[in-house]
């Protein structure tokens, strides 16, 4: 989660300071308890019970528990996605793009099945389909996420790997779409059903159609 940084020319002051720690225990206790129990098992009364702090002091910093977990997922999917980006960014130069595009794939299987894990997948699905809560962060067509993907399909396209004539938008939305798809088959077969393995098989299938020769 991303934190507060103050530069020396804010200098702040003890009330700023309290502010914050307020915020950051509001969230780590927040983020505990819906990736155990779910968003709609979690009350307000329970997660500053846990925090330790006031009712007062939650609604200082939020409008209500909807509003906590907008924030929360904000933050959450803006760090994933910048993991995402530093692993792509540290794969050799002279890997292959449609290597790239398989590693990634399954690096963000790993971070689903072993980082974020079942619980929150499928609590964050259940508020996205019930609509009781609108979770943009994960949504939206601007997160890094699909910044990444684009990158490698573009450089696909440069190799000579890819087809030059190909929509790198549709692809790449095309490929969000499928492994949120997989997420959700995950989730109702959960544990028997191999997201990694999955996602290599969904490639196996969607190569040879950008595929220039």
């Amino acid at each position: 989660m991303n934190k507060e940084k103050y530069t020396n020319k804010e200098k702040p002051n003890n009330r700023t300071i309290k502010s914050f720690e307020t915020r950051e225990k509001i969230y780590d206790a927040a983020s505990k308890l819906f990736k155990k129990y779910g968003f709609d098992h979690v009350s307000v009364d329970t997660i500053v019970e846990t925090a330790g702090v006031s009712k007062g002091s939650f609604y200082v910093h939020f409008d209500s528990k909807s509003s906590l977990i907008v924030a929360l997922s904000a933050d959450y999917v803006a760090q994933i996605d910048f993991d995402y980006k530093n692993y792509y960014e540290s794969l050799p130069s002279d890997t292959l793009a449609s290597e790239k595009l398989l590693l990634i794939v399954q690096k963000i299987a790993d971070t689903i099945t072993n980082v974020i894990g079942y619980d929150l997948i499928k609590s964050t699905y259940e508020a996205q389909i019930s609509r009781h809560v609108k979770i943009d962060a994960s949504l939206g067509y601007n997160r890094d996420l699909y910044l990444t993907i684009n990158k490698v399909i573009n450089l696909g396209i440069q190799q000579g790997e890819f087809k030059p004539d190909i929509s790198i938008d549709a692809v790449v939305n095309h490929c969000v779409i499928a492994i949120r798809g997989l997420t959700y088959e995950w989730c109702i077969r959960y544990p028997d059903f191999d997201l990694k393995d999955q996602v290599a098989k969904y490639l196996e299938i969607l190569l040879p159609g950008i595929n220039s020769k």
